[in-house]
């Protein structure tokens, strides 16, 4: 079989992958559609996303002033992780290489008045930019591109000093394969077969390793489902799906 994974000069991406998150964008905000498990997920993971960002940059016990932190999604697809911190106020970015992903987030927000700054491009472009930013969000995408050490190194790269890196990831572990991919893509089929490849599961300790010396490790933690209720909940468990995030020194 052809492989379409390409890595080209800076070009990190997956044509297959691409392909199949364009037919999926259309579905990702739809709560009574058949992703409504993954949605309740995002819902889950979004809530210790913003518990970090007002950890890190709270002012006491009050939350941090969001209009004056700049955000960006890196992977932002159909905007759910992007679209609820710009409606905090942040300043938000949000980049994917899915094109109809980009164009169903800006109509998404467009419909729900909310201001995000949605781009088709790559990370590797952002840093020839220059750019750095308070919060750098990679949630649930490294997973799916061919050099995961390079798009580790360019998140971290755009974190300003003092900011944060928030990433979220599956582990590479004989649990996460039963739950992720047999359970949640061929018996519950929550996701189409062929969402994941559990060989391009990180481990925790690898993304340490990739991050570099610039950056400690602030918090992690593990999301497990609970099938009866349909709710995601955080576990000290990092076996499966799991979130970290890192400070950058200043």
């Amino acid at each position: 079989m052809l492989d379409k994974s390409k890595k080209t000069g800076d070009s990190n991406f997956s044509e297959q992958e691409i392909s199949r998150f364009d037919a999926l964008a259309e579905s990702w905000w739809d709560p009574q559609g058949k992703y409504k498990t993954a949605l309740e997920f995002n819902r889950a993971r979004l809530n210790v996303i913003k518990a970090q960002i007002e950890i890190h940059f709270g002012r006491g016990n009050l939350p941090p002033d969001y209009s004056a932190l700049s955000i960006i999604d890196i992977g932002s697809g159909g905007g759910l992780i992007s679209e609820p911190l710009a409606k905090l106020g942040a300043q938000v970015t949000g980049i994917d290489a899915s094109a109809v992903s980009v164009e169903v987030a800006k109509r998404h927000a467009q419909n729900t008045g909310v201001k995000v700054d949605y781009q088709h491009k790559l990370s590797s472009e952002v840093v020839e930019e220059g750019r750095q930013y308070d919060v750098v969000i990679n949630a649930e995408v490294v997973e799916h591109v061919p050099d995961q050490q390079q798009l580790m190194r360019e998140c971290a790269s755009l974190v300003k000093p003092g900011g944060l890196l928030i990433l979220a990831t599956l582990n590479r572990t004989l649990k996460s394969y039963v739950v992720a991919i047999v359970g949640a893509e061929y018996v519950m089929r929550y996701l189409p077969i062929g969402t994941h490849d559990w060989k391009k599961f990180v481990k925790p300790s690898e993304l340490k390793s990739w991050i570099g010396n610039e950056f400690t490790l602030k918090y992690q933690v593990g999301m497990r489902l609970n099938p009866l209720k349909g709710e995601w909940l955080t576990t000290s468990s990092l076996a499966v799906n799991y979130i970290q995030t890192y400070s950058k020194h200043k």
